[in-house]
């Protein structure tokens, strides 16, 4: 990816709490990405959310778990990243709970690497 081009963001919003193969999905989908060389992903943590069950999940109510809503973001090019959610479709599909994916258009303004510790 560059500065100054055209990308897109795909946004996957799941629970806090979700599993795939006895891990956090959000980890996996962001271990994931940086296997297949997506170009940049963070998970952003709600506070208070809801989806298509309509159930209120906030940090404030008492709950076993710290369940609240997650967004997993990633930021490449189009067509790699439709390629990287055919890919986890399925396992997004199969799971027990519900989930939303969006993409969107991004402008990007700059694409700077740090340095590696």
């Amino acid at each position: 990816m560059e500065s100054n081009s055209k990308a897109a963001i795909l946004r996957i919003f799941v629970s806090s709490t979700d599993l795939y193969n006895h891990e956090s999905l959000y980890e996996h989908l962001v271990f994931q990405a940086k296997k297949e060389g997506i170009a940049g992903a963070t998970v952003l943590r709600g506070v208070l959310g809801f989806g298509a069950s309509s159930v209120i999940h906030s940090n404030k109510f008492w709950e076993i778990s710290d369940k609240v809503p997650t967004v997993v973001e990633m930021i490449d090019d189009h067509d790699k990243l439709l390629a990287f959610y055919e890919g986890i479709r399925n396992q997004l599909e199969t799971m027990k709970y519900g989930c939303l994916v969006t993409m969107e258009t991004a402008s990007v303004l700059l694409y700077k690497p740090g340095l590696k510790k």
